[in-house]
């Protein structure tokens, strides 16, 4: 395992988190941090390698956190983006590919074609990550969105509901209990 450059990833991300021009602000280190924790945890589960699912896990929205007028196509912008990050490390080039189809396929409101364990992996972490950051949903639909209470709470709700849709049939086995703890708090 790559030590160095999960360590160094988790800084990049988090520096440029904190960047003025993120327009996700802070909240997104957080749903990336969790996208991390969740991809490998999913790993061990699926067999896949580990080492390239949290380094695709740590870079999957590195192009919406730097550029927002880069979200549309974020996933493809990041693999791009991913390519440069990795090269400085001397990261193997095998590797770094498989990275780069990672962040390819990562986004959930896509219909993207997930080829290999650590795609589904990213994939299924990005979408659970919603359940770890309840509390920024809400700020979410009470603060930014200025929804009253039951409007922000449906807004809330169907949001995760969406997310564990999103998921592969494993996955939402594997986190069926967290969402239906979340919901009975929302309901």
């Amino acid at each position: 395992m790559r030590e160095d450059i999960l360590d160094a990833l988790q800084k990049e991300v988090y520096d440029r988190c904190r960047r003025k021009t993120n327009k996700f602000g802070m909240g997104c280190y957080y749903h990336i941090a969790a996208v991390v924790k969740n991809a490998a945890i999913l790993a061990e589960n699926y067999g896949a390698d580990k080492e390239i699912v949290m380094i695709a896990a740590w870079l999957h929205d590195i192009a919406s956190v730097t550029d927002y007028s880069l979200y549309e196509l974020h996933h493809i912008h990041g693999a791009e983006m991913a390519y440069h990050i990795l090269k400085e490390y001397h990261y193997d080039d095998e590797k770094i590919a498989l990275v780069q189809e990672c962040i390819k396929n990562h986004r959930g409101s896509v219909n993207l074609e997930r080829n290999s364990p650590e795609e589904l992996c990213v994939a299924d972490a990005d979408a659970i990550s919603h359940f770890d950051s309840v509390p920024g949903l809400l700020y979410l639909a009470f603060v930014e969105k200025g929804m009253g209470l039951e409007e922000g709470r449906e807004f809330v709700k169907n949001k995760l509901k969406r997310s564990f849709q999103k998921l592969s049939a494993e996955s939402a086995k594997y986190y069926r209990s967290k969402f239906e703890k979340v919901m009975e708090v929302l309901n």
